[in-house]
């Protein structure tokens, strides 16, 4: 079976996506056969280090204390059998506006995650240590390192001990300074070229294997088609919502009453009188704010 999806604007096969492809690594991640032993050595190659039993939680979400307040939504949440908590989140979006804002999102991910994890009563030396990792196939920081770990620290005293249990790395898969493993330069190469001739070792072999399945799994596939339309819908409905504002500020210049700018609305957009009218009350109400 193959499934399509839309990439900017091209229709793009499922079974052509590699494992920096967002939707493809968090379905693997989050897989209920594959998911824990996945998402366990992508762990353990990006630390260097074993991972014991992990509970998979897809798309953790904590919701504003108010309806105003920012809430947040994380693609990958791990829990180590009562340790660290990871949150693992493959990011393609390169738009210069978010890499700036990287600093403060990881910041504002580390605090909820904090918050969701200390109950009212509880002393603050139970908060759990937390890695927030993400997985780029852009460079953070321009520097050229396939690792960037951040820690908090003192700014006077470099040397200080200054343990928090907050950390975020930053694994950039083309990055080629730090003198990474080749373990982890296997794995970048694998990310960004998901093929059987980049699965270089049993463990990338088994990797291979995994993703495989996932591209082939019906559920997932049908996931990813609703995703597409999701989008799609998305994309019309910002064109709409475009040629919208332009009908009912053209009709404002041109002195047009409300109910002739329902009319064309309702005709250039084949849409119905109750969506129209939404249309006219929200611009409206957007062109007599800005006069």
């Amino acid at each position: 079976m193959i499934f399509l999806s839309a990439t900017g604007g091209n229709m793009k096969r499922l079974e052509d996506m590699n494992l920096a492809d967002d939707f493809l690594a968090y379905s693997l991640t989050v897989h209920k056969t594959y998911g824990e032993e996945a998402s366990r050595y992508i762990l353990e190659c990006i630390l260097q280090r074993k991972i014991r039993h992990l509970v998979v939680v897809p798309q953790k979400t904590w919701y504003g204390e108010t309806p105003k307040s920012h809430g947040v939504r994380l693609d990958v949440y791990l829990d180590e059998e009562d340790g660290e908590i990871f949150d693992m989140e493959p990011d393609n979006n390169d738009g210069n506006s978010d890499v700036a804002a990287l600093p403060r999102r990881v910041r504002f991910y580390h605090s909820k995650i904090d918050a969701g994890n200390l109950t009212a009563g509880e002393d603050y030396s139970t908060l759990r240590n937390v890695v927030v990792i993400f997985i780029t196939t852009y460079d953070p920081f321009g520097l050229n390192r396939m690792i960037y770990t951040i820690k908090n620290g003192c700014v006077e005293e470099p040397g200080l001990i200054y343990e928090d249990g907050a950390r975020t790395i930053f694994f950039y898969t083309k990055g080629r300074k730090g003198n990474p493993s080749e373990e982890l330069q296997q794995l970048a190469r694998y990310m960004e070229h998901s093929t059987v001739e980049n699965a270089q070792s049993a463990e990338l072999a088994r990797l291979h294997e995994m993703v495989t399945e996932v591209k082939t799994d019906r559920e997932v596939g049908l996931a990813y088609m609703k995703a597409f339309e999701i989008e799609k819908r998305i994309r019309e409905g910002g064109r709409a919502e475009g040629r919208a504002e332009e009908i009912v500020r053209t009709g404002y210049e041109f002195g047009l009453s409300d109910e002739d700018i329902l009319g064309r609305l309702q005709m250039k957009l084949d849409i119905s009188r109750e969506l129209a009218q939404r249309y006219l009350e929200k611009f409206g109400k957007q062109i007599e704010a800005g006069r």
